[in-house]
This record gives structure tokens, C-alpha cells and sequence, in this order.
């Protein structure tokens, strides 16, 4: 990478194929490519976060948003209340860092110069353990501003000439992101998190294809570089590009600049806690700015780091000088998860809700049951992950059960979370009166959708309901199941019947569950046998 366009490694072949298309006696079939074809697409191959424009903002001009940015850092830091509990001073330290960025951005948009004549990009670094909110602050930051925004582990990556991914690739799934807009794709917002992973400390030896040319690689991007949009293996971009010049389109851009994209990179940093720790206590002795509460854990010492203390963690100096913005989140305790459950708008129980309405069931939980939950989510030490954790396993047997269960709602008490299996059981007892509805409503269901896909009608006398639901009941096995093994190839012989007779609607009886191939081969007969009559 240079600050000039950096050469295409395809340009021969484009040429070649360039003069392969003139000549007249090749014919060539192609697919007709737009932009969508190179763009979209549904496997991010770094966990990035899938990241599109709507279809209002990608109707009008994109970087509208942009242009008129207003914000002002408390109104940011307002905002991701809403979502993210705690975390005070990493809101205060980001609102300020990206109200200052997208300023300056807004400035060179609407052609002002700024009074600095150089402006030092504010890159950031986040530090803190798993599951505080680090990558939810970044993703609904970007989703404020209105920029693209794409996720990578460090891990992924390995230094040019070693099999793993390029750092590039992040630019370009950065235009992926933006829909194929190059131009937005240069304000947006570039997260790589782990990146305490590719420290390799002083004096390990050997050469870590996943540490110092990794560093080195996303120092260039975190400065002003020029990066291609098509990787030096991506055949099929470098053919559509040969395509459009034999077309006479006019050539793309073939690069994008990274000076105005942020980035923001963040670790748990376990080990670096530990020497800060050490550094400390060999500074100050019983008293001072490190006297920790003893409730506090090891990461809260991580807000005391120094430069010097990420380069002897293994950083290089010029890399952690381009991160200048840096910001230690805190763990969360259990109060702090009950907090998330009960006020963030992405309180991972909304999506519990929504999943049970999805069956149209509804369920309330106690206020109690919300501190146990957290509790024990406390205990998986993953942050607010562990609460999805203990919800799954809370809800996992009610999801699966009461969906073909006649229970519309039921409620959530604290004592369910040791063993919610007695309480399942006992729903299903109360409800066991309304189960007969709930299974001839299956079996309405699989007939309507047999009509819909075959178009003949079945209709199911009551002693055959009888028999379909003894029949689910004794194999453990859903109305749907059953009705798909017995009446599998059932419109075939259906078929030769509408042939001969012109019927379309069947009643089913008992013998068509407890035997249906006899019983449709028996129609069958019968109906030949009335063609012959009628002929």
C-alpha cells in the first residue's frame, strides 16, 4: 500500500481479455453483472456484522446524514443510554471522539478547511472484558450516524504471504456494507476487535504470522491509504471490470481512501491487566489512585494503562500511537444485568417475547425471577452474554412443548430457574383439556396445506381425527409429521382418480389412517372401474 493508487495485479489480463472480446469470431456468453452481484453478499467471511443502508437513505443522497451531522456529545451519549447499562466513561470518551470526527468529516464535505492544517485522525482502542457492550456501543454509534460498519476478529488476520485473510479485506467488506457505495463507504466505521491477540511480547522469538505484520498492516489503513477494490484473487471481479471497459462503460474507481474511515479496536486485555496491576503496587504502596474496593476485579486496573504498558505488551509503538482515543469498559455485576433485562431497548428478553409470540403465547416474569436470572448470568463471567445463556436454558423445554400445546400464556417465577421442568408439566396438565382442539387444528392445517400445494381437498371424518391423534400421542410425533409419512405420495394415486372420475375432494376415514396406501389403492380400483361402466 502507498499513498498512490496501488497497481492492479489483473491489469494484463483485463487487457487480454479486453482484446479477446473485440475479436469477432469469439463469441462469449456472460452474465450481465450489476453492481448488487459484486456487493451483496449473505457470508461475511470475518463474523463481521451484516451491515446495509435502508431503502430510504439509499433512495436520496446517502451521505446526507453526514453533511448535516449536528450532534453534540451528550446527545450521542443519550442515546446509547437507551441501549447500553453503564459504561459511563467509555460513553463520555466515544460521544467526544465521534462528534470530533464527523465534524471534521462534515467540514470536508461542505469544502471548509479546518484551522488545523493537519488533523490527527482519533482511531480508538477499547478495553475491557467479554460481554461489557463494546461492540453494541460501536454498532448502534454507526447506526446513529447513519455510516456503514463492519466486525472482524484480529485473529482472522495474518501478515501478506501467509495463509489468512488480508486487513484490505475489511475495506472492502466496508463497501459491501455501504451497498456498493464507495463514497459513504469512506466516512464509515471499521471495528476489529481481540486485537490483544496479535501482541507478541518482547523477546518470544520467531516470526507470528498473526502478531507484528498484522500490526503493521492495519497501521497503513488506520492512517491515509490508498486500498484496492478488488483483491489480487477475486477472478471474477477482475473479469466484470474487463467486461464494463468492453462495453464502453466508464471504468469504476479501483480504490478507496481510508483517511476518513474510523477505527476502532478492542481487546479484553487479561494479561495486561495483571502488569498494570504489578506496575502499580510497585509505585504505590497501600494507598493511592490504584487502591482497589475488594469487590473489584483484576480488568478495573485496565483503566490506569499507559503507552508504555501496551508496548510492553507486545504493540508496536507506532500502532498504539494511531489509537490515541483509549477507554477501559467496566465488568458488569449482577445489578447491572437485572438493569439490562428490565430498561435497554436490546434487552435480550424482548427477543424471548418475541419468539413465544411468535406462537401466540405471552409470558410475565417477577422481579424476582429478574435478579436470579442475573445472578446466575453473573456467574457464567461472559457479561450480559451469560444472560442469554441462562435464559436459553430456562425457556429451551417451554419453547419446544407448549408451541403444540393449547398454554397461551404462563408466568415466570424465581424457583422455575433451578428446575423449570415441574412447572412445564404442570401447564401442560392444566391445559390438557383444550389439547383435542389443538391437534384438529393441526390436522385442519395439514389439509389446507395439501390443497394448497396439490389441490385436492381432504376432509377427515371424525372417527380418522381419533385415529391420527391416538397415533401422535402414542409415538411422541406432531399431527404434521404423522400426516407427511402416511399421505406421502398420496396425490399420485389422487391424481389417477381425478383422471378417470374428475373428483377433488376426499373424505378420510379410520382405515385411510391405520392403512392409507391400501385404502387409496381400493379408490383407485373404483374409479377405473366406473370409467369402464361409463364407457
Amino acid at each position: 500500500m502507498s499513498d498512490k493508487e496501488p497497481p492492479n495485479p489483473f491489469e494484463e489480463i483485463q487487457r487480454q481479455l479486453h482484446e479477446l472480446f473485440k475479436d469477432s469470431n469469439v463469441n462469449v456468453s456472460t452474465h450481465s453483472f450489476n453492481e448488487s452481484d459484486i456487493s451483496d453478499n449473505e457470508d461475511d467471511p470475518h463474523n463481521g456484522v451484516k451491515s446495509s443502508l435502508n431503502a430510504e437513505s439509499s433512495a436520496k443522497d446517502p451521505l446526507e446524514k453526514i453533511r448535516h451531522f449536528q450532534l453534540k456529545p451528550k446527545e450521542v451519549r443519550d442515546y446509547l443510554n437507551r441501549f447500553v447499562i453503564r459504561q459511563d466513561d467509555a460513553k463520555k470518551v466515544l460521544s467526544v471522539a465521534i462528534c470530533d470526527h464527523y465534524n471534521h468529516v462534515r467540514q470536508n464535505l461542505s469544502g471548509k478547511k479546518t484551522i488545523a492544517k493537519e488533523y490527527s485522525k482519533q482511531n480508538i482502542l477499547l478495553l475491557g472484558p467479554t460481554g461489557v457492550g463494546k461492540t453494541y456501543l460501536i454498532k448502534n454509534i454507526a447506526r446513529l450516524i447513519g455510516v456503514p460498519f463492519v466486525k472482524a476478529d484480529a485473529t482472522k488476520f495474518s501478515e501478506t504471504g501467509y495463509v489468512g485473510s488480508d486487513v484490505e479485506d475489511l475495506v472492502r467488506d466496508l463497501v459491501k456494507a455501504a451497498d456498493g457505495n464507495i463514497e459513504l463507504a469512506e466516512h464509515g466505521i471499521i471495528f476489529v476487535d481481540e486485537i490483544d491477540k496479535i501482541a507478541s511480547e518482547v523477546g518470544a522469538g520467531g516470526r507470528d504470522v498473526s502478531g507484528r505484520g498484522v500490526q503493521i498492516n492495519l497501521l497503513k489503513l488506520m492512517e491515509e491509504t490508498e486500498v484496492n477494490l478488488f483483491s489480487p484473487t477475486d477472478m471474477m471481479a477482475q473479469m466484470q471490470a474487463a467486461m464494463e471497459i468492453q462495453r464502453g462503460k466508464v471504468p469504476q474507481r479501483k480504490s478507496i481512501n481510508t483517511g476518513n474511515i474510523l477505527f476502532i479496536v478492542s481487546g479484553a486485555f487479561d494479561k495486561l491487566s495483571e502488569s498494570i496491576k504489578k506496575r502499580l503496587n510497585k509505585s504505590q504502596m497501600g494507598f493511592g489512585a490504584a487502591q482497589q474496593d475488594s469487590d473489584e476485579d483484576l480488568s478495573s486496573y485496565l483503566r490506569y494503562a499507559e503507552t508504555t504498558d501496551f508496548t510492553k505488551y507486545g504493540f508496536e509503538p507506532e500502532f498504539i500511537g494511531r489509537v490515541p482515543v483509549r477507554v477501559a469498559c467496566r465488568a458488569l455485576c449482577s445489578e447491572d444485568l437485572a438493569h439490562i433485562l428490565t430498561t435497554s431497548e436490546g434487552s435480550i428478553l424482548n427477543q424471548y417475547y418475541d419468539d413465544f409470540r411468535g406462537y401466540g403465547i405471552t409470558f410475565s416474569i417477577s422481579s424476582q425471577a429478574i435478579l436470579a436470572i442475573a445472578e446466575k448470568a453473573s456467574l457464567e463471567g461472559t457479561g450480559a452474554r451469560g444472560l442469554m445463556t441462562v435464559l436459553e436454558r430456562l425457556f429451551r423445554d417451554f419453547k419446544f412443548e407448549l408451541p403444540s400445546s393449547a398454554i397461551k400464556s404462563f408466568d415466570v417465577t424465581a424457583d422455575m430457574l433451578e428446575d423449570p421442568l415441574p412447572t412445564l408439566a404442570a401447564l401442560k396438565e392444566q391445559g390438557a383439556h383444550l389439547q383435542q382442539d389443538v391437534w384438529r387444528a393441526d390436522i385442519k392445517r395439514f389439509a389446507a396445506g395439501f390443497e394448497k400445494i396439490h389441490g385436492f381437498t381432504l376432509e377427515f371424518k371424525p372417527l380418522a381425527e381419533e385415529a391420527l391423534i391416538d397415533a401422535a400421542q402414542k409415538s411422541t410425533r406432531s399431527i404434521q409429521s404423522l400426516c407427511e409419512e402416511k399421505f406421502h405420495d398420496f396425490e399420485h394415486g389422487l391424481t389417477i382418480i381425478h383422471r378417470n372420475s374428475g373428483q377433488t375432494v376426499f373424505r378420510l376415514g379410520k382405515l385411510a389412517i391405520q392403512d392409507p396406501d391400501q385404502e387409496l389403492s381400493k379408490w383407485v380400483v373404483r374409479s377405473i372401474e366406473s370409467l369402464k361402466k361409463d364407457s
